[in-house]
C-alpha cells in the first residue's frame, strides 16, 4: 500500500507540472516556496506534525523539482530557486525546534546538491532567504501577531530579489545561499525602506540569520 500511495503522489505532481507546461509552453524557473512551520521542541512535536512539516518542506520540494527537471533541461536559462536559509551549525537554531530546522536545512542542502548535479545541463540552483521577518500569515498568526508584522518587510522584497537571481545566466549563477537584502544591494538598490510594513520601524531578524 505505501508503494501505491507514493506512485499516486508522484503522478499527481507530474500531472500538475504537465498541465503547467501545456498552458505556458515550458518551464524556465521552479520556485520552491511552499513551506510548513512548527516551532516545537522534541517532546512537543507529534508524529503527524513532524510528517506534515517534512512532507511539505522536504518531500514536496524534492519531487516537484524532480518532475520539472526534464523541462528545465530544454530551457535556455533554467533556474531552481528554493526558499530556505544558509546553513548554520549554531545550536541556537536547533535547540528549540529541531524538526523545523532540519526540514529547512534539508531544503538548502537539496538546493546546493542540485547545483552540482544539474550543472552539466546549465540548470542553476540557488537558495534565497529573507534577512528580516516577512509580513505573512505565519508571522501574524503563529509567531508574533500584528506587533511582529509591523517590524517586518513585505513579500515584495523576496519577489524582487528572486527576479534579479533568475535573470542571471544559469551557467554562472548557481550554488548560492542568497539573502534578499544582499541580492538587492548587489544590484545597487540601497534604499530598502519601501519594503518595510511600517516605514522607519525597527526590523526583526528572521530565523537562521546571524
Amino acid at each position: 500500500m505505501p508503494v501505491q500511495c507514493d506512485i499516486r503522489y508522484e503522478d499527481q505532481i507530474t500531472n500538475a507540472v504537465e498541465q503547467g507546461v501545456k498552458k505556458f509552453g515550458g518551464i524556465d524557473v521552479v520556485v520552491n516556496n511552499a513551506s510548513a512551520i512548527s516551532l516545537t521542541s522534541t517532546e512537543k512535536t507529534e508524529s503527524k506534525r513532524f510528517d506534515l512539516v517534512h512532507n511539505i518542506n522536504v518531500r514536496g520540494t524534492f519531487f516537484v523539482t524532480k518532475a520539472c527537471i526534464p523541462y528545465l533541461k530544454v530551457s535556455s536559462n533554467a533556474h531552481i530557486l528554493t526558499l530556505s536559509p544558509p546553513i548554520s551549525m549554531d545550536m541556537k537554531w536547533f535547540m528549540n525546534h529541531i524538526s523545523y530546522t532540519i526540514s529547512k536545512y534539508n531544503m538548502s542542502m537539496m538546493a546546493m546538491g542540485w547545483a552540482a548535479e544539474l550543472k552539466k545541463y546549465n540548470i542553476a540552483s540557488n537558495a534565497l532567504w529573507p534577512k528580516t521577518t516577512i509580513d505573512t500569515a505565519a508571522v501574524r498568526n503563529l509567531l508574533g501577531g500584528d506587533a511582529l508584522a509591523k517590524m517586518s518587510r513585505t513579500p515584495e522584497i523576496l519577489a524582487d530579489a528572486a527576479y534579479y537571481i533568475v535573470k542571471k545566466a544559469s551557467a554562472i549563477c548557481t550554488g548560492n545561499c542568497f539573502i534578499d537584502e544582499e541580492v538587492l544591494k548587489a544590484e545597487n538598490i540601497m534604499d530598502l525602506e519601501k519594503y518595510s510594513v511600517v516605514p522607519g520601524a525597527a526590523l526583526y531578524k528572521d530565523l537562521f540569520v546571524d
